[in-house]
């Protein structure tokens, strides 16, 4: 009996697992069919992939973790959805629906509006690169700079919003393409940003907040365009909204009193 093939520990396969980096695909995909709907002139579709990605990309990290198949590919394999389904797929979106009408109010109204998209795709790589860069010093409770999930809400809920209207005039466009490099600029700023990975399912809360959960659930599904807008709205301009409180309370004690 060969002993020394029996003590020695049983090799890892190199394979993948397939449940989270299935899911990672599915995202992929969604950010694909955002794309290619919003070439075809459907946004409210590409809308709608936009925020399936979203449900793909939180499902994907969570059943890797509760299963224990984080990869090293996974991570990687994650980082590059995102930046197709987040970065590239709503610069695209946004860059289908106006610039070409955009442009009929001046050539540099044009220009401006795809540079405008081109510096939300750059600055979604940026984000996903420093996020990947301070992973293991970041702390887990923040995100710094608004994260790229929630940028994308913005945009794609902005546009299936607009897209409504069928002549937004160029008040709605510059209004698109200013929400768009916004939320680039918010993806790489120094703002935190609560992440709500330490949420505690088993941890007891009040009934009340039991009930807003199907209430959001039911608006959401009345009118989802309005409803995403507004809850990715508010959740992207309570950092700057409590950063300018916190400047003003610091100038205000400085400030001698006045009799």
């Amino acid at each position: 009996m060969n002993t020394v093939a029996q003590d020695q520990p049983p090799r890892r396969g190199k394979g993948i697992y397939l449940l989270p980096n299935l899911l990672t695909t599915c995202c992929l995909f969604s950010g694909f069919y955002a794309v290619v709907a919003a070439i075809d002139k459907h946004f409210d579709h590409a809308g709608m992939a936009v925020f399936a990605a979203m449900i793909f990309d939180t499902l994907d990290g969570r059943i890797a973790r509760l299963t224990r198949t984080e990869t090293f590919f996974g991570k990687e394999y994650d980082s590059l959805a995102d930046m197709v389904s987040f970065g590239l797929a709503p610069a695209i979106v946004a860059y289908q629906w106006g610039v070409v009408r955009i442009a009929e109010y001046g050539h540099y109204w044009g220009r401006f509006g795809w540079l405008a998209c081109f510096f939300y795709a750059a600055a979604a790589a940026m984000r996903l690169a420093r996020l990947n860069a301070r992973a293991a010093v970041a702390d887990k409770r923040y995100f710094e700079g608004l994260p790229s999930p929630s940028a994308a809400a913005i945009v794609a809920a902005f546009v299936w919003f607009f897209s409504e209207w069928h002549e937004p005039r160029l008040v709605g466009l510059f209004a698109a393409f200013a929400v768009t490099a916004s939320a680039g600029a918010l993806m790489v700023s120094r703002l935190g940003y609560p992440s709500f990975k330490q949420f505690d399912l088993d941890r007891r809360i009040r009934f009340v907040y039991l009930l807003l959960v199907p209430l959001f659930l039911i608006l959401i599904f009345i009118d989802p365009p309005t409803m995403l807008l507004s809850m990715f709205g508010t959740y992207a301009l309570s950092a700057p909204v409590l950063w300018v409180g916190r400047r003003l309370r610091r100038l205000t004690r400085r400030r001698p009193g006045v009799a």
